[in-house]
């Protein structure tokens, strides 16, 4: 098991990582799903042979709001279909820490229940914020789950422009899920996953 790294350079490198795939032009982007509620494009990954996703859509409610239902804390274990535990492990600050999490199976359970450790990080980003996280190879696998591991992966939560009680939520996912998996299913399950959060989340911010 490998001790945790000093989370304050990760932390940076995570950010600047999440920055830059903001910065990536439309052009490189392909459209993978198209729901009511977001759009979820892809590109190859830097990071391993699958895909970078990106998804994108408008939510009505403030920016704080939004990502207190997104990163680890009370609010996200109640509203993500997908997630079925989530434990901190380690507390850095109040904007910081280490959490283990597990993932339902996917599409009929050819995509087996997943379990990650990740070091999460949530930092200001122009009139918003900024939730983002990384895998750790920490801590042994629990019984009956594969070890996924999230390459850099973050939300961008904004202000909507000309309509402050509206935010604009962008996500950027990489997560390999290990196993013996087809890739076609692999990519299935991530678009709809990713389309299913945004609906998922406004049902939760509504009740």
């Amino acid at each position: 098991m490998d001790p945790l790294p000093s989370p304050s350079p990760l932390a940076t490198r995570l950010r600047n990582t999440l920055v830059r795939y903001h910065g990536i032009a439309d052009g490189e982007w392909r459209v993978a799903k198209k729901t009511k509620d977001a759009t979820v494009w892809r590109k190859p990954s830097e990071e391993f042979s699958g895909y970078l996703y990106k998804a994108q859509g408008v939510v009505e409610d403030v920016t704080n709001r939004i990502v207190d239902h997104i990163r680890p804390g009370p609010y996200r274990l109640d509203w993500d279909s997908l997630m079925t535990s989530m434990d901190i492990l380690e507390t850095f600050e109040e904007n910081c820490c280490v959490m283990r999490y597990t993932t339902a199976g996917q599409l009929w359970n050819i995509i087996a229940p997943r379990e990650f450790v990740d070091l999460s990080y949530t930092t200001n980003y122009e009139d918003g914020l900024l939730t983002c996280g990384i895998s750790l190879d920490y801590g042994e696998v629990r019984p009956n789950f594969v070890r996924g591991f999230n390459h850099p992966c973050g939300w961008f939560c904004v202000p909507l422009k000309g309509c402050p009680n509206h935010s604009l939520l962008t996500g950027y996912i990489q997560t390999e899920l290990r196993g013996m998996l087809p890739q076609s299913a692999v990519d299935t399950a991530m678009s709809s996953t990713l389309a299913n959060f945004y609906s998922d989340l406004k049902k939760a911010l509504k009740s």
